[in-house]
């Protein structure tokens, strides 16, 4: 199909973790049809993982956030009159939409490409926008779900990789060395794994650490950094997406639970004890081998719940059980 395409729209526009799984998507595009322009729709905030990348010819910034409220309709529909109009200059031959949302249908079908590609079975009525459609599982991993679209599309997959933009370290990294990873928090309430779990763990371990994660993180790395006797340090909230891609690549190992930062890790080379309990790691967890996945053994897990008032599938991993299996697998 992509034998005479000449110029590609992929939507993607969040969040962090699914971007680097398409990259994934990106890398066998480009290695199947080298000569292929790829543009990547992508929501403000993300973008810096997208800037200057080898292998994207452009990046279009939405702010999709405030098309969420009602009250910024007027700003919402100014925004969709701007974007089609940006977009029918492009001339696209192909749209891919790998989000499969109402929003990102709309966004397909407003780029005007001849061939509009999506999953068969996205959410919110947006396969109606596709006139190709790709049925894939949604039990399995994102990244092959992905890499079934490309293979959809005629490329064969030699490897999975998730290519990141060059970055420069910043100075102030230059001081920290053998230091692990600690990522505090997750957007769902309840895939956050206990405070007073992480200060013991960081106690156990014969580490220094470094939290990170943005401003929505740093009470809890505060909190954590207070009471870890002086082995753990806050930069949450202090980073930029590529000052995380050099602090990750630094890094000896990443603690975290299920959350588009450990994702990020992984694409720096990273293995990472990822902490899992209303999710399911063989769809959301770290991709490839050499990873820790300690998945909640709770009868409710897992819920795919948001939030939750009794958070038993955290609180039942406990401090000495995580260590026990880091030693374990350090050894390996």
């Amino acid at each position: 199909m992509l034998e005479y395409i000449q110029k590609l729209l992929l939507i993607k526009p969040s969040s962090l973790g699914d971007i680097v799984h398409s990259l994934a998507f990106v890398n066998t595009l480009k290695e199947n049809f080298p000569s292929i322009k790829i543009h990547w729709i992508v929501s403000n905030g993300f973008e810096d993982i997208l800037t200057k990348h080898p292998l994207i010819d452009r990046v279009i910034v939405i702010n999709k956030d405030k098309w969420k409220s009602f009250k910024h309709l007027d700003f919402t529909i100014k925004e969709f009159s701007r974007l089609k109009k940006q977009l029918k200059k492009e001339s696209y031959d192909i749209a891919v939409d790998l989000q499969g949302l109402l929003r990102s249908g709309i966004i397909t079908w407003l780029s005007k490409a001849p061939i509009r590609v999506g999953f068969k079975e996205a959410r919110e009525l947006s396969h109606i926008f596709y006139n190709k459609k790709v049925s894939v599982s949604i039990d399995k991993h994102a990244v092959l779900r992905y890499l079934e679209v490309a293979r959809f599309l005629g490329c064969r997959v030699n490897s999975v990789k998730f290519p990141l933009p060059h970055v420069k370290t910043p100075e102030w990294l230059e001081e920290f060395e053998n230091f692990v990873v600690i990522i505090p928090s997750a957007r769902w309430q309840s895939k956050n794994w206990p405070v007073s779990y992480f200060v013991e763990l960081i106690k156990m371990l014969p580490y220094n650490f470094l939290i990170i994660g943005t401003k929505f993180d740093e009470t809890r790395a505060s909190e954590i950094e207070k009471y870890s006797e002086g082995k753990a340090k806050s930069v949450a909230g202090k980073t930029s997406l590529k000052d995380l891609i050099s602090l990750l690549n630094k890094s000896l190992f990443v603690i975290t639970p299920d959350t588009g930062t450990m994702h990020l890790a992984v694409a720096c080379g990273k293995n990472v004890v990822a902490i899992f309990g209303p999710t399911k790691a063989e769809r959301t967890g770290p991709f490839g081998n050499g990873h820790l996945i300690i998945q909640s053994e709770a009868s409710c897990s897992p819920c795919f719940k948001k939030s939750c008032s009794n958070l038993k599938c955290m609180e039942s991993i406990t401090p000495e059980m995580v260590y026990n299996k880091i030693v374990n697998w350090r050894r390996q």
